[in-house]
């Protein structure tokens, strides 16, 4: 699944470049210093996005496969115990806090989330 994310997230950036150098192309002078910094802020902004989703996925999946792997190993491991329940719901985690990753990376989805935190002040 990482290297699906990469290959994914790389792809964008290679997008993202191409559509960089066809607005530099087209803008001149000082609208061309613009559009490169915006242009950067658009890469580092995908490139932590990929790490961020990334190390998320490693970090909540990783128990349930170590777990798995014992159970491989291990008979007497079962899928019943609490253990297995434990690192399935924080794999799970992963599946539900995904959406919010990518919801707080867009600005006017957090505008919105922050204003409804009800103990901050607008």
């Amino acid at each position: 699944m990482v290297c699906i994310f990469v290959f994914c997230y790389g792809h964008i950036l290679i997008v993202i470049r191409r559509q960089a150098r066809v607005m530099a192309g087209h803008s001149g002078g000082s609208g061309s210093s613009i559009a490169q910094n915006h242009s950067h802020q658009i890469q580092s902004n995908v490139i932590k996005t990929m790490v961020l989703v990334s190390a998320f996925y490693v970090i909540t999946w990783m128990p349930n496969n170590v777990y798995y792997l014992l159970l491989n190993i291990d008979a007497e491991l079962t899928l019943l115990d609490v253990q297995h329940q434990v690192t399935t719901f924080i794999a799970f985690f992963y599946i539900c806090a995904n959406p919010f990753i990518y919801a707080t990376k867009f600005d006017p989805v957090r505008g919105i989330l922050a204003g409804m935190i009800p103990c901050k002040k607008s």
